[in-house]
């Protein structure tokens, strides 16, 4: 594995996965009533903040109040609901309204192109450079396997810009805007892909900023204002927790060509290397959508996340045994770490830049070595 000193053997990778598999089979074994319960009440206390919250956004002394509500059920709508059931991790309980194939969230992207861009090309390739597209969504520079261009001064305004505008970067992720970029392929060969962007987007746009509004009458500009700052609530929140699950410091990414032929272990083992935990309490994992407990969730994707706080310290003992990095801490920590990260590869590497500045000095030209380092 890239970037680190730890191996294992093909025999310790094979029992650290059947150790791991142990868990899950257990935890799988014992789903039940209480997990059917816990996600109902989920999804009504939801419904419950948003109706409360739309309701009070007609009220201006309410705003804010209603604003809170509100953002607070778009969180719980993409992290804990939305997020969760598309990963199928509710689909024992064969309730056709929160099946893995068939539920749509109140997001921009389309549930269909993000089961494939996410359940199964991240899921499946997590942090292999050149597979998983979610280091950078396409957008940013979140590795330095990832070769340097001048596009990538732009990483932080890049960065800022996907954060408040999160769920229509999510929404492009299907797009594949770096290969269009680099003309791997043209913007006619994704409109299909478009086109049901552009569908979803547009009801989304519509509901929020069309509909709603015009139903408060003279009060439309406290509904648009309260529905914007919302979704923002959402974006940035999200944001936040997805990226410090997978870019803190301590976090890995792969080669394709490292990841050839792996063994279920060996699997398991690159999860751990490229997630990060983030500590709290109930009420953080809950809104995370317990992608807090990132690493488990990609060892387990389709256990319910409620399950992943009790699992989570045998997790990390068994990792401790194989001496295996388990990455964890606080939010504001994990962040600053991953923003560190996002300026710092704004840059080429400096022992690259500094191999350019004597053809610079002797007046060679050098753009084009310096768009390839």
């Amino acid at each position: 594995m890239s970037h680190n000193k730890i191996t294992l053997t093909p025999e310790q990778a094979d029992a650290f996965g059947r150790e791991l598999d142990a868990i899950r089979d257990r935890v799988m074994a014992d789903l039940g009533e209480e997990d059917a319960d816990y996600i109902r009440r989920v999804i009504k206390t939801q419904r419950a903040l948003e109706v409360g919250g739309r309701v009070l956004l007609f009220l201006p002394p309410a705003w804010l109040l209603g604003t809170a509500m509100l953002g607070v059920a778009k969180i719980l709508d993409n992290m804990e609901i939305g997020h969760n059931i598309m990963h199928g991790q509710y689909d024992w309980m064969r309730d056709p309204t929160i099946s893995g194939r068939s539920f749509e969230w109140d997001t921009a992207c389309p549930a269909d192109q993000w089961r494939h861009s996410h359940n199964y090309m991240h899921h499946t390739h997590t942090n292999i450079v050149g597979m998983d597209r979610d280091i950078g969504y396409g957008i940013i520079r979140m590795s330095e396997d990832q070769k340097w261009t001048p596009y990538f001064i732009g990483n932080p305004l890049y960065a800022f810009l996907l954060m408040v505008l999160f769920q229509y970067g999510v929404a492009l992720h299907e797009l594949e805007t770096e290969k269009i970029r680099a003309g791997e392929i043209r913007v006619r060969d994704k409109l299909g892909t478009l086109k049901e962007i552009w569908k979803k987007t547009k009801r989304q746009t519509l509901k929020d900023y069309v509909a709603f509004p015009l139903l408060a009458g003279p009060f439309a500009p406290f509904v648009f204002a309260g529905n914007l700052t919302a979704n923002l609530m959402r974006n940035v929140w999200s944001y936040m927790i997805i990226f410090c699950g997978h870019f803190p410091d301590g976090t890995q990414e792969f080669t394709i060509e490292e990841t050839q032929d792996e063994s279920r272990g060996q699997w398991y083992f690159r999860q751990v290397l490229g997630s990060a935990n983030l500590t709290g309490g109930k009420i953080f994992h809950l809104l995370s959508g317990n992608l807090s407990h990132q690493i488990e969730h990609h060892l387990f994707p389709d256990m319910p996340a409620r399950r992943y706080s009790t699992i989570a310290p045998e997790v990390q003992e068994i990792c401790e045994r194989y001496g295996i990095p388990y990455n964890k801490g606080p939010l504001p920590q994990q962040f600053g770490t991953v923003v560190r990260k996002i300026v710092k590869l704004t840059f080429p590497e400096p022992g690259k830049l500094t191999s350019l500045l004597p053809k610079i000095k002797a007046g060679k030209p050098a753009d084009r070595e310096l768009v390839a380092a």
